[in-house]
């Protein structure tokens, strides 16, 4: 295990992303993970919530990074990874009654949160169920010092990454056809939002 690819991020956040997603999930049948990353949320959460069918993904280059950790999954509900871009148009999969993501966001450049929050709104279905993890601005401001830190880092590393205000997020959202369902304060400051299909164009 300790050879394969780690977020220690990932480690100190699943158990309390699990709390949440366990009631937002309830009902649901299929997760699509966007950016899944060395995949340590995708085989925990899987084998924890074992009614659902969770498909791992992200760009084609990460892969060698995700399939090691998913290529040892025991269980039967965790699908093969597969390459997407939230900027291919169409996805090259469905997507199915929920859809979840964490620490993308702020890495992607903010015409990629665009065009992720418009693909859904034209390929998921009503009722769909959004979770995303990760820092938020509010009303234009830090929640903390350590997030204003790593703002400042992010943008060292690459000028079209940073941490995306709530509100601009919540506007693409409701674009969408996403309604607000929870605002979860998580450890690290970081939030877990919930948003659900309430309309479908």
């Amino acid at each position: 295990m300790s050879a394969l690819p780690f977020s220690q991020a990932c480690e100190n956040n699943k158990s309390f992303i699990l709390e949440v997603l366990r009631d937002a999930f309830a009902d649901r049948l299929g997760v699509l993970e966007i950016g899944a990353g060395t995949g340590q949320h995708a085989t925990y959460l899987a084998e924890r919530m074992p009614w659902l069918t969770w498909q791992p993904t992200d760009v084609a280059e990460n892969l060698l990074l995700l399939n090691p950790r998913c290529a040892e999954y025991t269980g039967d509900n965790l699908l093969p990874p597969l390459a997407l871009d939230v900027c291919d148009d169409p996805w090259p999969v469905a997507v199915p009654d929920a859809v979840f993501t964490a620490n993308s966001l702020h890495i992607m450049p903010f015409s990629s949160v665009q065009k992720l929050f418009a693909m859904l709104g034209r390929a998921a279905p009503e009722g769909a169920v959004l979770a995303v993890y990760g820092p938020f601005n509010y009303n234009g401001r830090y929640t903390s010092d350590s997030n204003a830190r790593f703002d400042q880092w992010l943008a060292q590393q690459n000028p079209q990454s940073a941490i995306r205000h709530f509100e601009s997020v919540d506007e693409l959202a409701g674009a969408a056809g996403f309604t607000l369902r929870a605002d979860n304060a998580m450890p690290a400051n970081n939030r877990l939002l919930v948003w659900q299909r309430t309309a479908v164009e």
